[in-house]
């Protein structure tokens, strides 16, 4: 996949971008750096993890029950998966379930039962993979995720944080694997302070909400 992200690149006649990778997007987004770092400008990683990382291979483990119990209880599964059981949680993942209904043409269909297999063959194939030398990457990496991230657990974004030369990490509390989505005020805000800043201000860049943590 980070090939083909690369040559719609060469095709669209991008050179250099700035990149953003959410769950099954952030691995490719950190195969891309690797394979041609001299294309990404900076990058945003947001509910994802590492090559190799803890638990992400038992993603199907996780995943299909709350499927399931989403079938039962008549809700999204999103609601389960994306986001934590406590009344907050469930409150942001109502809001978060509103506002994909406020677009009424040119929407994505969502993904077919095919589909959805593939991606969670993906997921749990990057899970058995061996690390990647994330601490070759060079660029200004902003990493973002919930306290409790089921999906790809959370510390897997402090693993990378770790591993990755100057990277910021922003945990938001009470917060799942839509963390971003549960807190896209802040998110979208702190994002945007993270591309638009100078190389030597980026460590200075706080959310509103968030705990974080600087190297």
């Amino acid at each position: 996949m980070a090939r083909d992200v690369i040559e719609l690149s060469n095709a669209l006649g991008l050179n250099t971008v700035d990149l953003l990778g959410f769950s099954l997007g952030g691995f490719v987004a950190q195969d891309i750096v690797l394979k041609a770092p001299e294309r990404v400008r900076r990058l945003i990683l947001t509910g994802t993890g590492p090559a190799g990382g803890t638990g992400i291979e038992q993603v199907g483990k996780v995943s299909w029950p709350l499927m399931v119990k989403g079938l039962f209880t008549l809700r999204d599964p999103k609601t389960y998966l994306f986001f934590t059981s406590t009344a907050n949680g469930r409150l942001a993942a109502k809001a978060f379930l509103q506002r994909l209904k406020e677009r009424k043409s040119d929407r994505d269909k969502g993904p077919t039962p095919a589909a959805l297999l593939r991606q969670l063959k993906a997921i749990k194939a990057w899970g058995r993979q061996a690390p990647q030398a994330l601490d070759s990457i060079r660029i200004p990496v902003l990493i973002a995720n919930g306290d409790h991230d089921i999906m790809v657990p959370t510390e897997n974004s402090h693993d990378m944080a770790r591993r990755i030369p100057g990277a910021k990490l922003v945990i938001y509390k009470d917060a799942g694997h839509g963390g971003i989505f549960q807190y896209h005020g802040e998110f979208v805000r702190t994002a945007l302070a993270f591309l638009e800043a100078q190389p030597e201000s980026i460590g200075t860049i706080s959310p509103l909400t968030a705990t974080e943590t600087m190297k």
